[in-house]
């Protein structure tokens, strides 16, 4: 069994959706495992251009399997219509799987993510993507932290 995996190594469009689309031709299984809608990828699929921001660009092959891996910060309303876009392109989704260790983006992420940048003044903010994407992470972190010391 072959496993290819394809990582960024920086921020910004690298291709790795055009590279992820190509080899999923060959695979059995398209798998995101980190991060979530505040970049996208860009594919082209019989002669359509789709932009997709959390769905892996593999669900345009029906008979794989796509899985939103434990790493994924997901926004269930982004996904949802992120869905319907996919389905709206006569695409199943049937075949998209998301972990039970998925992080989910709730309402009040966006409100802490935004009092933390204004907590820190004009000169020290680091201009996020508004897309509540650091507090899940930092949350989940905390909660890793505490498994570890229960054990």
């Amino acid at each position: 069994m072959t496993t290819a995996v394809i990582i960024g190594t920086q921020w910004g469009d690298e291709g790795k959706g055009k590279i992820t689309d190509f080899l999923a031709r060959q695979a059995n299984v398209v798998a995101r495992y980190q991060g979530g809608d505040n970049a996208g990828h860009t594919i082209q699929f019989k002669d359509q251009t789709y932009k997709l921001h959390l769905i892996p660009s593999g669900i345009f092959n029906p008979n794989k399997v796509c899985i939103l891996g434990n790493g994924m910060v997901i926004n269930p309303k982004k996904l949802l219509e992120e869905m319907n876009y996919v389905k709206e392109s006569g695409m199943p989704v049937e075949q998209l799987k998301i972990s039970s260790r998925a992080h989910v983006i709730m309402p009040y992420h966006m409100e802490l993510d935004r009092l933390q940048e204004e907590a820190k003044g004009k000169e020290r903010q680091i201009g996020t993507t508004k897309k509540e994407l650091d507090q899940p992470i930092l949350i989940k972190s905390i909660e890793w932290a505490f498994e570890w010391l229960i054990y």
